[in-house]
Order: C-alpha cells, then structure tokens, then sequence
C-alpha cells in the first residue's frame, strides 16, 4: 500500500513538474515574443526616421539646386540684356554716324558745285586776262627806259625771293636736325637719371595653405563656407589638384587682393564659418583702404604733386593693384611723372604741370573695368568731374595722340608713357611675340584693295597705312580705315587696349625745269 501511495505521490509530483516546466516555456515564449514585438516596433520607428532625414535633405538639396538655377538663369538674363543694351548702343551710334556722313557728303556736293562755278568763272577771267596780255604785250613792243628798268627790277626780286626760300629751307634743315640732336640728348639724360626696377605681376593670386585638409575647411559643408566667401568679395577660388594652394581669380585687382587678405587671415586663423568670413572681409576692406591711402600718399610724395582732389588720390592709391601687360600702373605713372618733369625742365616747359599730368595721365585705368570707355576718356572725364586744369586734362586726353597737342607738356607727357612703357623689361612681352603681332598687323592693313604700305608704330598701338590716291578717294579712306578696324578685331591677334587706325591719302604733283 505504501508503495503505491508513493506511486502515486511521484506521479502527481512528476505531472506537476510537467505542468510547471509547460507554464515556464510558455511564458519564455510570451516574453520573446513582446521583445520581438518591441524590436520589430524600435526598427519601424528608425526606419521612419531616416526615410524623414532623406526626404529632409532631398527637399534641401532640390531647394538648393533651385535656387542655382535660378541665379544661373538671372546671370544669363542680365547678361543677355546687357548684350541687347551694347547692341543698340551700336545701332545708335551707327545710325548717327551715317545721318553725319550724310549731312559731311550733301554739304561736300555743295562745295564741289561751288568750287566748280568758281573755276569756270575763274577760267573764263584767265582767258580773258590772257587775250589782253597778249594785246598789251603787241602794243608795247618798244619799251622807254624807264619801262625797261622796271622789267629789269621785278627780274631781280624775283631771283631774289627764290634765293631767299632756298636760304629758309636750308636753316629750316639745320634747325630740325639741331633739334633732333638735342631732343635725343634730353630723353637720353631723363632716361639715365629715372632708372626705375620693374616687376612684372599676375592677375591671379596664390594662397599658400598648410595641409590640403584646409581645402576641405574652406570649402565648407555642402559649399556653404565658398559660397559665402565668393559672394562676399566677387572673386572665384579655384581649388584644385595643386597642393597646398588655393587660386584667387577675379577681373578686380581690388576685390582680388581683398580675397587675398581674407583667405590668408582665415588660414591662419583655422575658424572658417560664414559669420567668421564676413567678420574677416570686413577688416580686410578696411586694412586694403588703408593700403590704398599710404600708396597714393607715396606716390604724391615722390613725385611732388599737391593739392590732389580725395577722390583722385583714393584712385592713385588703387592703381597700385592694377597692372598693364604686367606693368604696375601706378609705378608706371610716378615713372612717367618723374620723366616728363626732368624733360620739361631741360627744354624750360612747366616741370610741375609736367609731373601732375605724367602722374595723372593712366588716371582712368582704376575704373577703366568699371565703365565703358578707353582709360583715356574716363581718365578726361575724372579729371574734369574733380578740379583739375585745362592743361592737365588736355595732356590726358591727347598721351596716347588722340588729340593734336596744344601745349608742350602734353608732348612730354606723351614722350614719358612712351619711354616707360616701351623700355626693356617694363612690360611682360618677349621680343618675338611683339615682332610678330606688328607683322601681323601690318599684313592685315596690306591685304585690303588700294593700300601702298601699312605701318605698326607706337608698339603696336596705331597703324599708319599709306593708299594709292587714284584708288582710293576721301570716301573710301574712310570705309578702309573701319575695314582694317573690323578686320584688326576679328582677328587672332592680342593687343593690349586699342589700336589707332589712320588712313593717309597724299597727291603730288611734280614736275620739272628744263
């Protein structure tokens, strides 16, 4: 009996080990699957997460590319609407042009008319004056002593004025070499006593950078640090394979140096974010006005010249940063101000005027990326708007021949820019490259019809060209000078500035004593 009771007591002890272990793995499986469901839920969420932070920089990423193309599209809208301004600025100037040639042509049709009456009328009194000469001549046949005597007077004065005009002609000739000899002797002596060192400079500007990590920090996330840096100065930043370097461009040689000044401060710094930049540029702007005072107030010093408007000598100042086929322009001028003052006073013209004009006379070249127009007529048009004489004004508007001089310092300061500009190693130019854009542009003006012979003169800067008179009337002189122009333009040649195109047209008549 105990036995069986024991039977049965394991049996139920058995089941009850059974039912415990059946209810324990029924709870394990209910608590894995809450913690699969708590997973499965945590993954869903996540995954909501980041499909929100993708449609996030989805949406920014089409907002930027938006916002490109549409300053893309505003810079091609301004540029074609400057583009469609210049040519009906074109159109305009062509139609007054030939409303004046019109009025030149109609007011020539009338004076050929007239000059043709006069002939007529001036051929018929010749004739007359003739038959009457002749009449006159038969009559008097016989001459009185005193009619002889005056013949023989009217003989010997006009011996005598011949001889003189062969006397004049002489001492004209000695004079013009005499005045040759010392011309070369004064520019010679000018030359020797303004030796002036040249440096040739870039129109691009170079950072140099510690790492190439830097080109990263520049940049900036997603090109904010860039963006924000280009817009604030107007230069573009090349970064590129070079290492350790950054490339400045821009067609400003203030905003560039601007750039320059920031770039190397913010390098140095390490802090590169847009508020820093602009904080940076800032400073620069200020640091660079400064640099323009001390450079105008250097050049006004060395060259002696007072009394210079704020406005010029901020513009002096700024030339610092401007060069011309490599040439600095403002050493360019304090050279051409130093040498048309010691010319003036060796040939006893006003030195001082001499030195303002010399100084002044690239004054245009500030701006001349600013404004349309040669450096010549802007530097005219500054130096009217801000006080200056007369005279100076007059010396800019005519160093590049533009104008006939009126005075002899203009000559002068005509004289310097040419010596400064034109002396060896002033400009970047090697002697073949200069020899073959002359060539070239000779052989332009030579291949259009009634040319004689065409020459480059000035460096480069005027073509003079020499036409055959019986091909080529006054009328054509002038469509053969807008056809070289035309041609010059169209052309692959470079050429600093501009080109001067003059169309000579000489007859002669020549006959000879037997």
């Amino acid at each position: 009996m105990e036995q069986v009771i024991l039977f049965a007591a394991g049996l139920v002890v058995g089941g009850l080990a059974v039912f415990m272990y059946a209810l324990w793995r029924m709870r394990s499986r209910d608590v894995a699957t809450r913690q699969q469901k708590e997973e499965a839920q945590r993954v869903l969420e996540t995954a909501h997460q980041e499909v929100d932070a993708l449609k996030r920089e989805a949406l920014l990423e089409a907002k930027e590319e938006g916002h490109k193309l549409r300053r893309q599209i505003e810079e091609e809208n301004r540029d074609q609407r400057s583009e469609i301004l210049r040519i009906q600025r074109r159109l305009q100037n062509k139609e007054e042009n030939l409303e004046r040639r019109s009025d030149a042509l109609e007011r020539r049709e009338r004076a050929i008319t007239g000059q043709e009456t006069e002939i007529t009328q001036k051929l018929s009194a010749a004739e007359e004056l003739l038959a009457e000469r002749k009449a006159e001549l038969q009559r008097i046949a016989g001459l009185t002593v005193e009619e002889a005597k005056a013949l023989l007077l009217a003989s010997v004065e006009s011996e005598t004025r011949q001889d003189a005009a062969k006397l004049i002609r002489t001492i004209e000739e000695e004079a013009i070499n005499e005045g040759e000899r010392r011309a070369r002797k004064i520019v010679t002596l000018a030359i020797q006593r303004c030796a002036v060192d040249q440096a040739s400079e870039s129109t691009v500007s170079v950072v140099a950078l510690s790492s190439d990590e830097m080109k990263g920090r520049i940049i900036g996330r997603e090109g904010r640090n860039i963006r924000c840096f280009e817009q604030l100065t107007g230069v573009d930043l090349v970064i590129d394979d070079t290492p350790e370097a950054v490339v400045i461009s821009g067609f400003d040689p203030v905003r560039r140096e601007i750039a320059r000044l920031a770039l190397e401060n913010l390098v140095s710094d390490g802090r590169i974010h847009p508020g820093r930049i602009e904080e940076t540029v800032t400073k620069a702007k200020a640091v660079l006005e400064e640099k323009i005072s001390l450079a105008a107030d250097r050049a006004a010093l060395e060259t002696g010249v007072t009394g210079l408007h704020p406005e010029i000598l901020r513009l002096l100042g700024k030339m610092q940063f401007r060069t011309s086929m490599g040439q600095n322009a403002l050493e360019h001028s304090i050279e051409v101000s130093h040498l048309a003052g010691m010319m003036a006073a060796e040939v006893g013209a006003s030195e001082p005027l001499a030195r303002r004009a010399g100084l002044l006379h690239d004054i245009g070249k500030a701006v001349d990326f600013e404004r349309e127009g040669t450096h010549t007529a802007i530097g005219v048009e500054l130096a009217r708007r801000y006080g200056e004489s007369e005279a100076v004004v007059h010396a800019i508007a005519a160093h590049h021949e533009d104008e006939e001089f009126n005075t002899l310092e203009a000559v002068l300061v005509a004289a310097a820019d040419a010596i400064s500009a034109s002396r060896p190693g002033a400009r970047k130019e090697n002697l073949e490259t200069y020899i073959k854009r002359l060539q070239r542009l000779e052989e332009l003006a030579d291949s259009c019809h009634g040319v004689e012979k065409a020459y480059a003169i000035q460096a480069g800067r005027e073509v003079r060209i020499l036409v055959k008179p019986e091909d080529v009337d006054d009328l054509a002189s002038v469509q053969l000078a807008k056809e070289v122009a035309k041609k010059i333009e169209e052309s692959e040649v470079e050429y600093p500035g501009q080109i001067k195109i003059t169309v000579i047209r000489e007859t002669r008549a020549i006959e000879y004593a037997k």
